[in-house]
């Protein structure tokens, strides 16, 4: 304190000061201290307040360092002493005083200063207080304030990891990982101005952000992991990297800094992108507010880096299980699509969309179309049961052996039947269900088979559309199970012009909806769409992408064209087992269909007549089934030949009947009504053919068609 040392002028006729005596009760005690004479009086409340006997203080400002540490002595002086000098009314300020006892407490002391005329200062009167448990409750309410601060900062820093974490979770690809961040709103949440981030990848770091606009550091598209840049350093040695300053930004990354140095950029963090302890990438947030990181901001930071991390490899795992199956999808579906003489032809693929499963997107849809002999193709559609990669590989197998069976001559009830076999004999648990159509674009009779699935449709050429009823068997797997492998064999006309649609249940079904109205809905947007082949696939493709749907989609169409000039005439087969009277009924239709699209009507009644009494014989004097074979065979003279194949070796022989028998004269007939016959041997059973002469004329205008013919 200020010691002016004693002084022979008189003390003011009103020292020492008398405080009310309210102060006294509210424990405030006073002094006054004249500045002349350097005494400093203090009343009794006071001397209480410095833990002072009366006896013990000579009354002089010095006498109180007994009290007063010395570091408290210095700064309450300077406070006095500067009031003194600007010109202050008065000053206020807490020192420590120190008891007898030893212990520290605090004292407030406001005094008013009196000067003379010419403004200096002569006397100083004042109280002082103890304010130890004043300072204890501010200290109480400071601590309850920097509580409730740190609580809203952590409810805020909670906040940032739940937006962050909530966001992130829809993110299926690294581009959604990238939109969530790079989102006005998520950067905003993070407290940053833009974002760098940068994947590692063979020991080097693609870029896939760039951080603010204009700040693209050419060459550094890909960088080593050893070159001088924050985000490579981070990789290197896993550990975040906090620059608080533009002058220690450009002091640690003086390649880097040039290129962000009219960005405002105040401050940076890097942080390592780990994932089951190996660092998958690099992220950047840089900040133009921000100067440095406190440790709660640190931490949090931290924090968001590995969920980031985690999201973005689940992001990159899900990209790779997608490339995966897409390119399993894609090797098992047929590369290509073979030309087809006489038709147009165009085949489509839509995967499912099961959000957030990985490897879901894909299923065991496929198509197929074969090329057959004789002016005939085969066109297939069919659905593995399940939505994974093993559904797709069965797809591929299944594929695989029933374009084989087809390419082997088997009849289409023959080709669905060893399908099933096989199928069953995989080890495997899936079913599958398929249509087989095979079509004779020459004559336009096409059969069809179906193991459980959804019936044809054919557009005319007209537009109008309808559904195609065939019987069908059990699905492919499930009928060899239970040793059901019969398949109707439905024959139908497709005329020139015609199309023929093959398509799975993923462009039928509709949650809530009946197959049979999402069948006829099919139709009627197939009538509504454009004729040509492409076009209409395209059309009901993106019909399908706007409904969604959790199914994928397989699509072939068939438009029969009318040919420009005179084909050779084709084949087509038919299978039919003892006792099925239904499989004879269908190759007597068949017969019938061939014989008007060929242009034999004149002699539809031999042919027919003909073929029914092989047939018969086979059924009758073997122990299996037929096969019936109708084929045109062109060369100087055009004929149609009629085969049929069975399993006996025996040979036919012509009996003289009688003239009350009523057997044997069958292959009277088949000389009579031929223009000749005979039989072949064909491995361990023969083939008994007819052949009638057809010279070249108009095919008559085929009918409607047919589903499964009735009797006849």
């Amino acid at each position: 304190m200020i010691d002016r040392g004693a002084s022979a002028l008189s003390l003011p006729d009103d020292w020492p000061a008398h405080p009310e005596p309210i102060l006294a009760l509210n424990g405030i005690g006073s002094f006054d201290w004249d500045l002349d004479t350097g005494l400093f009086h203090l009343d009794a409340r006071a001397h209480e307040v410095f833990d002072l006997r009366p006896d013990e203080y000579d009354g002089r400002a010095e006498s109180l360092a007994v009290r007063v540490p010395r570091t408290e002595a210095y700064r309450v002086d300077a406070v006095v002493t500067r009031a003194m000098k600007d010109g202050s009314e008065g000053y206020g300020t807490y020192f420590r005083i120190r008891r007898r006892d030893g212990t520290l407490r605090w004292t407030h002391v406001q005094g008013r200063i009196r000067r003379d005329g010419t403004g200096r200062p002569r006397r100083i009167v004042g109280i002082l207080r103890d304010a130890t448990q004043e300072l204890q409750e501010l200290d109480e309410l400071a601590t309850r304030r920097e509580h409730a601060d740190l609580e809203t900062a952590r409810r805020q820093q909670t906040s940032v990891v739940q937006f962050a974490t909530a966001a992130l979770a829809h993110a299926r690809t690294v581009d959604d990982v990238l939109d969530v961040l790079k989102d006005t709103h998520g950067l905003t949440h993070l407290g940053a101005t833009s974002l760098v981030m940068g994947l590692v990848e063979a020991g080097r770091i693609r870029l896939i952000a760039e951080g603010p606009a204009r700040s693209f550091v050419p060459g550094t598209r890909v960088t080593r992991i050893d070159e001088p840049y924050p985000m490579s350093e981070v990789v290197r040695t896993l550990s975040p990297r906090f620059i608080e300053s533009p002058e220690e930004f450009a002091e640690r990354y003086p390649i880097l800094w040039p290129h962000l140095a009219d960005l405002n950029i105040t401050s940076a963090a890097y942080l390592p992108l780990i994932a089951q302890t190996r660092p998958i990438g690099a992220m950047g947030l840089l900040y133009s507010d921000r100067h440095g990181f406190s440790p709660e901001d640190r931490n949090v930071l931290v924090a968001l880096g590995t969920g980031i991390a985690q999201s973005l490899q689940r992001a990159m795992l899900y990209e790779q299980e997608m490339d995966l199956a897409e390119g399993l999808q894609q090797a098992m579906l047929p590369r290509t699509i073979p030309s087809v003489a006489g038709a147009d032809v165009a085949v489509r693929y839509r995967a499912a969309s099961i959000g957030g499963t990985l490897g879901r997107d894909i299923g065991g849809d496929w198509y197929d179309l074969i090329p057959l002999p004789g002016g005939r193709v085969g066109a297939v559609i069919g659905d593995v049961q399940g939505h994974d990669t093993h559904a797709a590989a069965v797809m591929g197998q299944l594929r695989i052996v029933l374009r084989a069976y087809a390419a082997e001559g088997h009849p289409p009830a023959t080709v669905m039947a060893r399908a099933s076999v096989f199928l069953h004999e995989l080890d495997t648990d899936r079913f599958a269900t398929c249509l087989y159509a095979e079509a004779d674009l020459t004559t336009g009779v096409v059969q069809a088979v179906r193991a459980g699935h959804i019936d044809a449709l054919v557009r005319r050429a007209d537009g109008a559309c309808r559904r195609v009823p065939v019987e069908g068997g059990l699905p492919l797997g499930l009928s060899a199970e239970f040793d059901r492998l019969e398949y109707p064999v439905g024959t139908l006309e497709l005329d020139p012009g015609c199309t023929l649609l093959l398509c799975t249940d993923g462009l039928v079904e509709r949650p809530g909806s009946d197959l049979d109205d999402g069948i006829r809905d099919l139709a009627a947007l197939v009538g509504s769409g454009p004729g040509d082949v492409r076009a209409l696939a395209d059309f009901l493709i993106d019909v399908a992408e706007e409904r969604g749907g959790e199914d994928d989609v397989a699509l072939l169409l068939l438009r029969r064209r009318m040919p420009d000039t005179p084909q050779p005439g084709g084949r087509l087969q038919q299978h039919v087992a003892p006792g099925d009277a239904e499989a004879l009924t269908g190759a007597r239709h068949m017969i019938r269909s061939a014989v008007r699209a060929w242009g034999a009507t004149d002699r539809a009644d031999e042919i027919e007549l003909t073929a029914d009494e092989l047939i018969t014989n086979a059924l009758m004097h073997t122990e299996g089934a037929a096969i019936v074979t109708l084929r045109v065979l062109t060369g100087p003279d055009r004929r149609l030949r009629v085969e049929v194949e069975d399993s006996s070796s025996a040979l036919p022989r012509r009996r003289d009947p009688g003239e009350q028998g009523v057997s044997g004269r069958g292959l009277l007939l088949v000389e009579l009504l031929s223009d000749g016959w005979g039989v072949e041997a064909r491995g361990g059973g023969k083939c008994v053919w007819s052949e009638f002469l057809t010279p070249e004329r108009a095919p008559e205008e085929p009918g409607q068609s047919h589903g499964r013919p009735g009797p006849t």
